[in-house]
């Protein structure tokens, strides 16, 4: 009995040894059930499918698909591109038990994914003190496009490799911006483009968001080419306009189109040219109400009652057309409670505009001698409709 309990143990240690030294050499054994135990269940919470990726980032080769409520074994999960997704907007892309990666955007576990494990350092969330969140500039803007889908770019140019398209009305980051090729879109002509929070770039000229702030070191946009137009060509483009702005709101068609004429330099500035903003509305906080599409950062020069002229940064209101920029003239003075004493002359074009001037419309204190001026002169009373 002796002999055979000592031999038992002879064999014991004889292949103990072999299999210890396997397991560290391989550095993938392990004991029976341990990966399953690792392993989360989880559904997918998508509208149509979810793309079974080789690594954790959108521009790495798709291997599968998965479908809405499928149910996956999700192994660990590592740090990648960041993914707005139904469930969530994180950079976590999960790791499956059958391969290739997955973002967690769209994923629900029952429990939470472990890291996979790793040779090198991975950096942890900072934390910071709940209920306050780190400040950022990021701005989340809303992609506009009557030509079908648009690409994100690795790079400001149409050249730049395609790293995914997205689809009329879809959310993006902005960063920063940076100037590229130039662009002819749905909301705008630019060559600014926007640096997203994944690294990639869309042009502006179809993207609608408040202003963001150049890249570091990035070379000025330069201005989209103007258009310029007789002033008869001006005056013919907006009538129309002007004359439904006094049928929405009140506001007489004559003041409309001295206005826009008077402060867009008979639509030859930077900012009506290129932004279709004819009457110099800012954005307030970001905000630039339903009628305008985004906000513009320009250096002006604006001047006090006094006559003292200076120059600042501003942010201006972006229209799709000239069109939405009348329309949002009459509406911007109608909704702000200071212009109300105007609109008991919106039959009387004169002294409307000397209303809204006296109410802090324009700093310039020989706005409304000039605006009247141009009414006069270019016979602007003919187009007020009432008469």
């Amino acid at each position: 009995m002796k002999k055979e309990t000592y031999q038992m143990k002879q064999y014991a240690r004889r292949f103990a040894g072999p299999l210890l030294v396997f397991a560290v050499g391989a550095g993938l054994v392990a004991a029976p059930g341990t990966a399953n135990a690792a392993a989360v269940s989880a559904t997918i919470d998508v509208r149509t499918t979810l793309k079974v990726r080789s690594g954790p980032s959108l521009a790495d080769k798709v291997l599968g698909s998965l479908r809405d409520n499928q149910r996956v074994s999700t192994v660990c999960s590592v740090t990648g591109q960041s993914v707005r997704g139904s469930v969530r907007t994180t950079a976590q892309w999960d790791k499956l038990s059958t391969g290739g990666y997955v973002t967690h955007a769209y994923v629900r576990s029952s429990a939470a994914i472990k890291r996979c494990a790793t040779t090198s350092p991975q950096a942890e969330a900072v934390k910071t003190k709940p209920g306050k969140p780190i400040a950022t500039t990021n701005k989340v803007g809303t992609v506009r496009s009557s030509d079908g889908k648009v690409n994100i770019r690795s790079g400001p140019s149409t050249t730049a490799p395609v790293r995914r398209i997205v689809a009329s009305g879809a959310k993006v980051t902005g960063v920063c911006y940076v100037s590229g090729s130039m662009v002819a879109g749905t909301v705008r002509t630019t060559a600014q483009w926007n640096k997203l929070s994944d690294g990639n770039y869309i042009s502006h000229a179809y993207v609608s968001t408040a202003a963001l702030k150049a890249c570091p070191g990035a070379a000025p946009v330069t201005p989209a080419p103007a258009t310029t137009l007789t002033p008869e060509q001006f005056i013919k483009a907006a009538v129309p306009g002007a004359q439904l702005g006094w049928r929405e709101y009140g506001v007489p068609a004559s003041v409309t189109i001295a206005q826009a004429i008077l402060e867009s330099g008979w639509g030859r500035s930077g900012l009506s040219s290129v932004d279709r903003n004819y009457f110099g509305i800012k954005c307030q906080s970001g905000k630039y109400g339903t009628l305008a599409n985004g906000c513009h950062e320009y250096k002006t020069q604006e001047c006090t009652k006094e006559g003292t002229c200076f120059t600042t940064t501003a942010t201006f209101r972006t229209y799709a057309s000239m069109g939405h920029s009348f329309r949002d003239h009459g509406n911007f003075l109608k909704v702000n409670p200071r212009y109300a004493p105007a609109f008991n002359y919106t039959k009387n074009a004169n002294a409307f505009i000397w209303n809204v001037w006296k109410a802090g419309y324009a700093t310039d204190p020989n706005y409304y001698t000039k605006v009247t001026t141009l009414m006069a002169q270019q016979k602007l009373y003919q187009y007020d409709t009432w008469k």
